[in-house]
């Protein structure tokens, strides 16, 4: 059994006519907005999460000769790092210094 040719053009009329229809309703004939209409009516808005605020603090740092730190002072103690360095560099017979070392401290906000 042969299957029967449609006729292109009287589907053609139907389809725009359905488009017009749907148009004067008020619908989109657009899929692809009435997607984005969709999408912005189901979108919440994210809660605003609480900043973290950072600050750089200066410290002596003691570090070997592999660069791996092996102790840490603060800023003001820069006499305490020096002599820690040599009384490494005496006692394990490897070469000890001292570099400044800058590291990120998270600072607790008010309120």
């Amino acid at each position: 059994m042969a299957r029967r040719v449609l006729d292109r053009r009287a589907l053609r009329e139907q389809a725009e006519t359905a488009g017009k229809s749907k148009q004067a309703s008020g619908e989109a004939s657009d899929p692809k907005k009435a997607e984005k209409e969709k999408a912005a009516k189901t979108t919440r808005k994210s809660r605003a999460k609480p900043s973290k605020s950072y600050k750089l603090v200066a410290m002596w740092g003691v570090f070997n000769q592999t660069m791996v730190q092996v102790q840490s002072f603060s800023y003001s103690q820069r006499a305490e790092a020096e002599k820690a360095a040599k009384e490494l560099t005496e006692s394990k017979k490897v070469p000890h210094f001292v570099q400044l070392v800058k590291q990120q401290v998270e600072v607790e906000s008010e309120g």
